[in-house]
């Protein structure tokens, strides 16, 4: 489970105060994929980083009961001097997993051949991408965040495998996705919410949060 409990979160651009959230309180139960529906700009990945335990909240609780994964796209954990290989069995370790497994999941699904034995700090966006995707696959989690706003990777082959290993973790787990489109939502989310102005507006089904989304954006 995850829950937010009167949350307010904003930081001062230089010129105005940006409220990210204003108050705000939900609960992710285990078992209902939640989809958020934000605009560019209103803080996804503040929000995300939020739930990850990455940046704090102002005032308010935030309380996490569950395995709750690092955002899709996050290399704050990765040594950029250590290798591909180095950083995956380091990982493992500090989940408590089998480093050997973790290292041959790793090397299989990013297919980036020796490039896995050299340090990150040598590996294309793209390679870096796959990278920290594969990461989070290896990891099992009871609750998986995606932030549309992350690197991705259109390397055609990567994306099928993940793809496949990706729906294969949420038939048991739990995600949850940010995003500005509707459509990314579909597949994986059961109810849905939409964030604007600071508030979090919740709903039982996509269809209803995409009224709503759909309204404000041609108001």
């Amino acid at each position: 489970m995850l829950e937010f409990v009167n949350v307010s979160k904003s930081f001062w651009t230089g010129t105005q105060r940006k409220v990210i959230l204003d108050q705000v309180s939900f609960r992710v139960e285990l078992g209902n994929s939640l989809g958020i529906l934000a605009p560019n700009g209103t803080g996804k990945t503040t929000l995300v980083n939020m739930m990850a335990g990455l940046e704090k909240c102002d005032e308010g609780r935030i309380i996490r009961t569950s395995r709750i994964s690092f955002p899709l796209g996050f290399m704050g954990g990765v040594i950029n001097k250590q290798s591909g290989s180095e950083n995956a069995r380091y990982i493992a370790r500090l989940y408590g997993l089998d480093p050997d497994y973790v290292e041959a999941f790793c090397l299989y699904l990013t297919g980036i051949d020796e490039y896995f034995y050299m340090p990150v700090s040598t590996y294309s966006a793209g390679m870096r991408a796959r990278f920290s995707f594969s990461l989070l696959l290896a990891l099992e989690f009871d609750i998986y965040l995606i932030d549309e706003g992350m690197p991705g990777t259109t390397d055609v082959e990567f994306n099928r495998k993940a793809g496949n290993i990706l729906q294969e973790r949420l038939s048991n787990a739990t995600v949850i996705i940010v995003s500005h489109q509707a459509r990314t939502l579909e597949k994986y989310c059961r109810s849905a919410a939409v964030l604007r102005d600071g508030k979090l507006y919740m709903f039982d089904t996509l269809q209803e949060a995409k009224q709503l989304y759909n309204y404000e954006a041609q108001s």
